[in-house]
């Protein structure tokens, strides 16, 4: 697929996977960059529904400062996620952008190759460094393999 259906690196909240796969972590309270494109694929990680997109999306239910309702269909979400990734601009996104945003992108850099036990490290040098806030939050990153 063409560059132009991909993220660009050094954009607001990209992050580049080890494989080279870049994802866009995003906090929804805050306005995307108006400079940057659109997502061709999106995941949200909130309690309630979502926003409406003009792009695909699937969400999970994932209250604030917890844990996926469902761990089974947010691995599976998680993984169509990393894959669409490879070929496309996938954002990641929750409330404010910090908490279950960068736990679900470490849970990417697990699918990626990062080792579970190191992935919390590579989100929080790559991303945000407050990301994944709790400490199960950090747990279930490290059982996600």
């Amino acid at each position: 697929m063409s560059d132009g259906l991909l993220w660009r690196e050094g954009q607001t909240g990209v992050v580049r996977l080890p494989s080279g796969r870049l994802v866009r972590g995003r906090g929804l309270r805050r306005p995307p960059d108006p400079a940057a494109p659109d997502p061709t694929y999106g995941v949200y990680l909130l309690g309630g529904h979502p926003p409406a997109t003009s792009w695909e999306s699937r969400w999970i239910r994932w209250p604030d400062f917890r844990l996926p309702a469902d761990r089974e269909a947010a691995r599976a979400i998680l993984t169509e996620a990393w894959e669409r990734a490879g070929d496309g601009r996938v954002e990641i996104a929750c409330g404010g952008g910090r908490g279950r945003t960068g736990t679900a992108l470490a849970c990417l850099a697990v699918l990626d190759g990062v080792p579970a036990e190191r992935a919390v490290d590579y989100v929080r040098a790559h991303y945000h460094r407050r990301a994944v806030e709790t400490p199960w939050q950090r747990r279930y990153v490290r059982r996600f393999r």
